[in-house]
């Protein structure tokens, strides 16, 4: 009986350039099919993307993580019920329950940055990078004199900033929030900034620094291009598509 003889994996003629990029580029081939190695290698990432999209907010965790800054911490929650709703109908998970609104207006005090803490489609990423990027950045918008207000928003959209800016009287809301995952990232986070955060403002109004996590714009490098772009939106008094990052011209002043 004819045995058919194993056949080595061929590399891909851009299996030099592996090395600069996550992507799933070269993968090689063996026959006609993709190797069995890197097969198991998109499931196992395919599962990642999944759990993260269904993962949960650590709001307790994340609550206690968050008293070594000695700000105060406010618990919210959007109007969703649940995460089939959330994935269902963006709208709603733009906007707080009535829980939350009352909770937000019940308080007197009013702040230059409200910070929020959004799942998005990654709790996992909020989980993993939200604190150590504030350990960053806090210090340097303290530094400046900001007043700041922290908030975790669960089931939430980044539009809910505006919601929890505008009840809290804040110049300027910060969402950090958890992105959709893909095969090569599963918890990349986002920065969304808004000047005089209003509901109703569209993306145009905000400016996003994404994929901020070790493996891509790390803790420090995100938390000074926030800083430069929160000074640069209270220097103009306006936040969005006219903001223009003109960091390196900031930092040599």
């Amino acid at each position: 009986m004819d045995i058919q003889k194993h056949k080595p994996v061929e590399d891909d003629a851009w299996h030099a350039l592996k090395q600069f990029t996550a992507a799933r580029i070269a993968l090689g081939r063996t026959g006609h099919a993709v190797p069995l190695k890197e097969l198991l290698k998109f499931k196992l990432a395919h599962a990642h993307a999944r759990d993260a999209v269904y993962a949960r907010l650590h709001v307790k965790e994340l609550t206690q993580e968050l008293q070594q800054f000695n700000l105060p911490v406010y618990s919210l929650h959007s109007k969703v019920k649940d995460r089939n709703e959330y994935l269902l109908h963006p709208d709603i998970g733009r906007q707080l329950n009535d829980a939350s609104v009352q909770l937000l207006q019940s308080r007197s005090a009013s702040f230059d940055i409200v910070v929020v803490l959004a799942d998005g489609l990654s709790a996992t990423a909020i989980n993993h990078h939200a604190v150590p990027l504030l350990q960053q950045l806090i210090p340097l918008l303290q530094e400046a004199k900001f007043s700041i207000a922290i908030t975790t928003a669960q089931q939430a959209r980044v539009a809910v900033g505006d919601t929890i800016g505008s009840l809290m009287n804040a110049k300027l809301s910060l969402v950090l929030i958890g992105e959709r995952p893909g095969l090569s990232a599963a918890d990349s986070m986002g920065a969304y900034l808004t000047y005089n955060p209003t509901v109703g403002l569209t993306d145009e109004s905000r400016n996003c620094i994404s994929n901020i996590r070790p493996e891509g714009i790390d803790y420090a490098k995100a938390a000074t291009k926030i800083h430069y772009l929160i000074s640069s939106s209270f220097r103009l008094q306006y936040s969005g598509v006219t903001l223009k990052d003109d960091e390196q011209d900031f930092l040599a002043e």
